[in-house]
């Protein structure tokens, strides 16, 4: 059986089970250990607050080519994936670790570049590097550790929502998506719609202020938007082994992403993935209290179930069922945009 065979998330699943088994669960570490692999981040009990650790590869030709994203913005969109998960824990990002295999003809002025990115994002939510490896590799391979912490006594998760919670997202979707076929195929639309588009993609901005705000209002299940809304909701049924249902009417697609992408407009906004946006659960009472105290949009679109554990239900505005689009990205079994 080939890895293809089972996709990227059936690895995950049978590599937690042997890590699972291992006997460093059954040491100190593995007894300070609150979650392993499976969620947006691993957290383990410090001596003052929650630990948070993720790792992040971007690997050249297949999550990004150097043909439509300039190394510096490569390196900003590089770091950004690490600081969504953080922000999906509800958690603080305070250090990152960056290791670079790359060719030996690259350009330093590319690399210093890249750096200037990382760097740029990276001070915007006061996170250090402070070190990491170099190698040499036939392509460009950019992994990156971040470190992070929550201070709070709660920290949000996939496996916590609960039935009749309701399902809402921040800001926008499908932007990212759209920039990146934008860009691939070199369509042109206006220049105002063009520079959002773009900026979405090699740009995008994690809300990991908004992912503090949520554990302060009391959310405890959440997830950041990288796989795809339907892709990345399942992945919170799963884990709560709950169900849901979406108002395909009621999903936040961006005004530019509809108007230059009218018949895939819905298809970008649910399965595109890389909007890092967060899809959140939470009853009534704490959405409206998550509403008044973030900055950005919050938009309620659905509701989860008690039956049909792991499946997702998306409906027209009559209520009729929507066949599913596109299940979201998977390293394994889908070819690499």
């Amino acid at each position: 059986m080939k890895v293809s065979d089972i996709g990227e998330f059936g690895l995950i699943d049978l590599l937690d089970k042997m890590a699972s088994k291992a006997e460093v669960r059954a040491t100190t570490a593995g007894e300070e250990l609150i979650i392993g692999i499976g969620d947006d981040t691993a957290a383990w009990r410090g001596d003052t607050s929650v630990q948070l650790a993720t790792v992040d590869s971007l690997i050249q030709d297949v999550h990004f080519t150097l043909d439509i994203i300039p190394w510096e913005e490569l390196g900003w969109r590089a770091i950004t994936a690490n600081l969504s998960d953080i922000a999906a824990m509800g958690g603080r990002p305070r250090y990152a670790l960056v290791s670079l295999a790359l060719p030996g003809d690259t350009e330093v002025a590319d690399v210093t570049a890249l750096y200037k990115g990382m760097i740029e994002l990276a001070r915007q939510f006061e996170v250090a590097i402070i070190g990491g490896d170099t190698s040499r590799a036939p392509l460009v391979i950019i992994n990156i550790t971040v470190l992070g912490n929550n201070e709070s006594s709660h920290i949000l998760t996939r496996s916590a929502a609960r039935p009749r919670e309701k399902v809402a997202v921040t800001g926008h979707l499908g932007a990212s998506a759209a920039g990146l076929e934008m860009l691939t195929k070199g369509l042109q639309f206006n220049p105002g719609a063009m520079t959002v588009l773009t900026r979405a993609f090699r740009q995008p901005w994690p809300r990991v202020v908004e992912g503090q705000i949520l554990v302060e209002q009391g959310v405890r299940a959440a997830i950041d938007i990288s796989d795809g809304l339907v892709a990345d909701l399942k992945h919170i049924c799963q884990a709560s082994r709950v169900g849901a249902r979406i108002e395909i009417d009621r999903v936040p697609v961006r005004s530019e992403v509809a108007a230059n992408f009218p018949d895939r407009a819905m298809e970008l906004a649910l399965s595109g993935g890389e909007d890092y946006e967060l899809l959140f659960t939470a009853s009534t009472e704490v959405m409206e209290r998550v509403k008044e105290a973030v900055s950005c949009p919050v938009t309620v679109i659905g509701d989860i179930t008690a039956e049909n554990a792991g499946e997702i239900v998306l409906l027209d505005r009559n209520g009729n069922t929507v066949d599913q689009v596109s299940a979201g990205w998977d390293h394994f079994s889908r070819r690499a945009s």
